[in-house]
């Protein structure tokens, strides 16, 4: 099976290096620094489930012509999403398919408004990971796990082939979703939460989940029951320094998923009439960080 990582951060770092550690026929699509560390030094990652080094990878930044592939990882941050979407095409062939990784629940429509429905299957991804620096990526916490399915809900062929694949590599978890919707809003009511709050504030944390379950409902999307309930334990299971990728962007001044998360919840709640006050007021108070990391306001 020949996959592409597209998107070499801390998420692709990992992933794209388990599998290739493992032998898979891996390529990453990245850029910059990241590009030049990958192929010039290979790929290393520290891990909580064991150190390893990817000493030969094989990387470009030419979307275009790097070939197809039977699965595209997609792997960049949210607000990406649309621009990678038209850069794909070049790599997919009539059977393959892309897998979108990011947090929030919106990246599968995207994709398929551009690639067509069959193109795209649903995923999610759960671990902390970071770039170190270029070339060296850091699993710091979380059991790295990947849920994905397809859109219809069918138990397709080409889930089991992707999932066999993915098995034969350490430090890796692979479940395909009955209900890859209900995973992925699941996923949303832990991490649209968590990155916009703070562990002082439980209360308005326990209400934005539980605003977030109320909007998927609104959505036709029935999250597991007791939702709020397990996202809340897995939070306390959190090491006292772990944060969520949102949270570590926004404190280090940079542009992040604000749009995608919080900000999603209080857009996704008022199209299906559902009220979010909580979420919209965390969303008000982070947005003027958020501009001005993206160089829209000054102060």
């Amino acid at each position: 099976m020949r996959l592409a990582i597209f998107g070499a951060g801390g998420i692709g770092g990992y992933v794209g290096g388990r599998l290739a550690d493992a032998g898979e026929d891996v390529t990453f699509i990245a850029r910059g620094r990241q590009l030049e560390a990958l192929r010039t030094g290979g790929l290393r990652v520290d891990s909580i489930d064991g150190d390893f080094i990817v000493p030969h990878v094989q990387v470009t930044d030419d979307a275009e012509h790097a070939g197809t592939f039977d699965v595209v990882l997609l792997c960049v941050k949210a607000w990406q999403v649309a621009q990678a979407a038209r850069a794909l095409p070049p790599m997919l062939g009539p059977e393959s398919c892309v897998i979108p990784l990011q947090n929030g629940v919106e990246a599968p429509a995207m994709l398929a408004a551009e690639l067509g429905r069959e193109k795209v299957l649903g995923g999610l991804c759960s671990l902390i990971a970071y770039v170190v620096e270029p070339g060296h990526v850091r699993h710091a916490a979380g059991k790295p796990f990947i849920k994905f399915g397809e859109l219809d809900k069918l138990r397709s062929e080409r889930l089991i082939r992707i999932q066999h694949a993915f098995e034969r590599a350490h430090g890796l978890t692979i479940d395909i979703a009955p209900n890859i919707d209900a995973a992925m809003w699941e996923k949303f009511l832990f991490i649209a939460a968590w990155g916009g709050a703070h562990p002082e504030t439980r209360k308005m944390l326990q209400q934005a989940m539980l605003e977030i379950e109320n909007v998927a409902k609104g959505r036709g999307v029935d999250v597991p029951p007791g939702a709020p309930a397990t996202a809340l334990d897995l939070l306390d299971g959190m090491p006292p320094d772990g944060t969520a990728s949102m949270q570590r962007d926004i404190m280090a001044g940079l542009p992040s998923e604000l749009e995608a998360q919080t900000g999603a919840v209080a857009r996704l709640g008022r199209e299906a009439g559902v009220e979010t006050p909580i979420n919209a007021l965390i969303y008000a108070s982070l947005l003027p960080q958020g501009l001005r990391a993206r160089g829209r306001i000054k102060w």
